[in-house]
């Protein structure tokens, strides 16, 4: 099998950042949950912190990759444009030419792709918020429990944006491929 350049970046974009993303939160979620006053030792707390700290901000790293590469490396490659495309989509036109040229698939770029292009951007700045308050807060979230909650609904809101945007990129690149 051959894979080109963009299909390659398309892989790492999608599946290599999004099986990533999905192990951090699922780690970043179990840690948060667990942090709960009298299941706990002094010395069990620091061991999950630091894993907690790490898999947050591990996390915010790959949600920000992810959104870079995306938005710089996949996304020109779907509205390409070789002058042509206004008027018919064709051989040299991005995806974004095939989806707008039929009536049944123009909501996928009307939609979809407006969604992965503005909206998953707040996916990594609430994965950072959270990885900030997890190293803000450390080990006193013991304590601090409404924050403790609160850090999971903002880390679980950054889970269902990228799902979503993930999501939509593969009904996108099965109704029209970028080439």
């Amino acid at each position: 099998m051959h894979l080109t350049d963009r299909e390659w970046w398309g892989i790492i974009h999608g599946m290599g950042l999004g099986a990533l993303f999905l192990l951090a939160f699922a780690g970043g979620l179990a840690g948060l949950y667990s942090l709960r006053p009298g299941l706990l030792t002094q010395e069990g707390i620091s061991e999950r912190m630091r894993r907690l700290q790490v898999g947050t901000w591990g996390m915010a790293l790959i949600a920000w990759l992810t959104v870079f590469t995306g938005t710089w490396i996949v996304y020109p490659w779907y509205r390409a444009d070789t002058g042509t495309c206004a008027t018919s989509a064709g051989p040299g036109c991005g995806a974004k030419f095939t989806l707008l040229s039929d009536p049944g698939t123009a909501d996928w770029h009307n939609f979809a792709m407006e969604w992965k292009e503005h909206v998953a951007w707040i996916a990594p700045l609430l994965a950072t918020a959270v990885a900030f308050a997890v190293t803000y807060y450390g080990a006193s979230l013991v304590k601090h429990q409404g924050v403790r909650k609160a850090l999971m609904v903002f880390f679980t809101l950054a889970f269902a944006v990228a799902g979503i945007a993930g999501a939509m990129g593969a009904f996108i690149t099965k109704a029209a491929p970028v080439h």
